[in-house]
C-alpha cells in the first residue's frame, strides 16, 4: 500500500494545443491514491503515440477538452489495487484500459473499464491491443457482409490497422488489394499475407482491375480521405461501400456524384468507440479476449520502432510523426519494456 501513498507520480500535461511536441511537458502530479468500491489502481507500463493522440495535441481531433490535460488513448498496465466488488481483475494482472488520459505512470479506474489481459503477453503488443485490433478487426465484421473469397481494398496498408487488417482478412478467407504509397513497400506486404498491392496514384483503378482479374470489390476502407477516397471508390463494384476512418491528408473523404448515385455506392464512417458501444460489456471483454490469443499466438502483432522513458516525450512525439518509420514508437512511463 506505501507505493499508492507516495508523493507524486509523472505524467504528461498538454498546455497548450499546436506543435504536438511543444505543448506537452512531463510533469509532476499527485498520486492517485487508493481505490474506492469498485475501482481498480494499475502503474501504467507502456502506451502508443498513435495519429489520433498526434491530432489531440494539436488541437484537431473530435475531442478537445479544456487545457491542461492528459493525452493517451491507450496503454497496458498491471494492477496494484482493486476496490471491494471488483472480481474480474487482482493485484498483479496485466490490464487494458478502455479510458482515455493514459500518458502517465498511474491511474485509477472503474473497474469495468480494464479488461484483463493474458499474463505471458508481450507488453509491447500488449500496449497496442486496446485500438488498433479490433478496429481492423470490425472494420471487416462490421460494416458489409463479406463472405469467404471476397475482396477488400483498403489504402495505408503499411500502417498498423492495415497490416493486422491483412491478417485478419487472411484468417477470415477474405483477399485483401493494398493501396500504399511507397513501392518499396510492396514485397514487405506481400510476405505479410497480401493478395495484391498497388502504388496509390491516377491510374490506380486500371492497375487494381489488372491485379484482381476485375473481380467486384464491395468494400473499400479509406484512412486518407481527401481524393484518395474517390480514388478507392473507383475501383469498387456498384453498390459498394467505401468506409473511411480516418484522414491523414487532414481533408474530408471526397466521392463522385456518379459513384453515389449511378454507382450506388455508400460512403460511411467508422468509429471504433460507437462499433464497441453496440456491444455488451460481456462481449467487449469476450472481443479482446480473442484478439489477445491471436497476439499470444504470435498471429496478430505489430513493429515497434522504439521505446522511450516518459521523461523524453517531446522527443517520442517527434520521432512518432516522422514519415518513414518501421513501426510504432511507445512510451514506458515506470521502466523501459
Amino acid at each position: 500500500m506505501a507505493r499508492l501513498e507516495a508523493a507524486a507520480v509523472k505524467q504528461v500535461v498538454l498546455e497548450r494545443y499546436g506543435r504536438s511536441e511543444e505543448g506537452v511537458r512531463c510533469a509532476e502530479v499527485p498520486d492517485v491514491g487508493a481505490p474506492g468500491a469498485g475501482e481498480v489502481v494499475f502503474d501504467v507500463l507502456a502506451f502508443p503515440i498513435n495519429p489520433a493522440d498526434v491530432s489531440f495535441c494539436r488541437g484537431t481531433y473530435r475531442l478537445k477538452p479544456p487545457l491542461p490535460a492528459t493525452p493517451g488513448a491507450e496503454c497496458v498496465g498491471r494492477v496494484t489495487a482493486v476496490g471491494t466488488g471488483v472480481a474480474h481483475v487482482k493485484p498483479g494482472d496485466l490490464v487494458i484500459n478502455l479510458q482515455r488520459e493514459n500518458w502517465t505512470q498511474r491511474r485509477r479506474v472503474t473497474g469495468n473499464d480494464v479488461i484483463p489481459v493474458a499474463a505471458g503477453m508481450d507488453l509491447r503488443q500488449a500496449a497496442m491491443l486496446r485500438i488498433n485490433p479490433p478496429t481492423a478487426l470490425l472494420l471487416l465484421t462490421d460494416v458489409v457482409d463479406l463472405k469467404p473469397g471476397d475482396w477488400v481494398i483498403q489504402n495505408v496498408a503499411n500502417s498498423a490497422v492495415g497490416r493486422l487488417l491483412i491478417r485478419l482478412g487472411r484468417g477470415r478467407g477474405l483477399r485483401t488489394m493494398n493501396v500504399v504509397r511507397r513501392e518499396s513497400l510492396l514485397a514487405e506486404l506481400t510476405m505479410l499475407g497480401a493478395d495484391a498491392c498497388a502504388v496509390d496514384g491516377p491510374d490506380l483503378a486500371s492497375v487494381v482491375k489488372a491485379q484482381t482479374g476485375g473481380a467486384p470489390i464491395r468494400l473499400a476502407i479509406d484512412a486518407v480521405a481527401g481524393q484518395a477516397t474517390a480514388r478507392l471508390s473507383a475501383c469498387v463494384a456498384d453498390g459498394g461501400v467505401v468506409c473511411n476512418y480516418g484522414s491523414m491528408t487532414g481533408e474530408d473523404p471526397v466521392m463522385s456524384r456518379a459513384a453515389l448515385t449511378a454507382g450506388g455506392q455508400r460512403l460511411v464512417g467508422f468509429i471504433l468507440g460507437r462499433a464497441l458501444a453496440t456491444r455488451s460489456l460481456e462481449q467487449v471483454r469476450a472481443l479482446y479476449a480473442e484478439l489477445g490469443r491471436q497476439v499470444l499466438d504470435g498471429a496478430l502483432s505489430a513493429p515497434v520502432e522504439k521505446v522511450y522513458p516518459i521523461d523524453e516525450i517531446r522527443t517520442a512525439l517527434a520521432h512518432a510523426q516522422r514519415a518513414e518509420r518501421s513501426g510504432k514508437v511507445l512510451v514506458a512511463p515506470n521502466a523501459i519494456v
